[in-house]
C-alpha cells in the first residue's frame, strides 16, 4: 500500500466539503485505521462499557458526522478532533441513556437490596466528566479543547497544538491547567457516599 500524505486526506474532505459524496467514500479508507485508534482509547477509559465495540462507535460517529452542515475542513488532524469530539458525544449519550433507564426509563422492577446500590459509577463518571468539561469551555473554550483533543481523541500535544494552532507549550500548560479543574468540579458534583 502506498504512503498516505496528509495532502491525501485534505484533498479529499475539501472536495466532501464541496459537495462531493464520492470523495467521501474514497476518504473513510484513509482514515479509518486512526479513527478506529482514537475509539479504542476512548472505549478503554470506559471499562465498563462492553455495549459498544470500537468499530459501533465509529459508525456511530460515523452517523453523526454525515449529517454536519457542510464544514471547511483544514486538515486529517482536524477531521480526527472532530471524529473524537463525535464518540465523546455518543459515549456520553449512551451513559445518560442508561442512566435515565436506571432511573425508571424502562420501569424495570428491582429487589430493594439492589435498589440501595449506588447508580452506574463508570457512566456517571463519564457524564460529571461532560458537565465539567463543558462547564469548562465556558471559562476557557481553548482549554476544553485541549482536553477533548487529547483525552476523547488520543492526539499527541503537537496534533493537538496544529489543530488550535498555538505551540506545543500552549497546549502542555492547558492540559495541565485542565486536568486539574476538571479534577476539581467533578469532585465537587461526586455525591457523598
Amino acid at each position: 500500500m502506498p504512503e498516505l500524505r496528509d495532502d491525501d486526506v485534505t484533498g479529499l474532505l475539501r472536495a466532501w466539503s464541496a459537495g462531493d459524496e464520492q470523495a467521501l467514500h474514497r476518504l473513510m479508507p484513509l482514515v479509518e485505521r486512526e479513527l478506529n485508534r482514537i475509539a479504542r482509547a476512548c472505549l478503554a477509559r470506559e471499562r465498563g462499557n462492553r455495549s459498544l465495540s470500537a468499530t459501533a462507535l465509529v459508525n456511530e460517529a460515523f452517523l453523526r458526522l454525515v449529517q454536519l452542515d457542510r464544514i471547511a475542513w483544514r486538515d486529517r488532524v482536524h477531521f480526527l478532533s472532530i471524529g473524537a469530539r463525535l464518540m465523546r458525544r455518543v459515549l456520553v449519550d449512551l451513559a445518560r441513556a442508561r442512566r435515565a433507564d436506571k432511573r425508571g426509563g424502562d420501569l424495570i422492577r428491582v429487589s430493594i437490596d439492589e435498589a440501595g446500590l449506588p447508580a452506574g459509577g463508570r457512566e456517571a463518571e463519564l457524564v460529571r466528566l461532560d458537565e465539567a468539561l463543558d462547564a469548562l469551555a465556558h471559562v476557557d473554550p481553548r482549554k476544553a479543547r485541549v482536553v477533548e483533543l487529547r483525552f476523547f481523541g488520543g492526539l499527541s500535544t503537537e496534533e493537538a497544538a496544529t489543530v488550535l494552532a498555538v505551540s506545543t507549550r500552549t497546549v502542555a500548560r492547558d492540559w495541565t491547567f485542565a486536568r486539574a479543574w476538571l479534577q476539581r468540579e467533578m469532585a465537587r458534583s461526586r455525591p457523598p457516599r
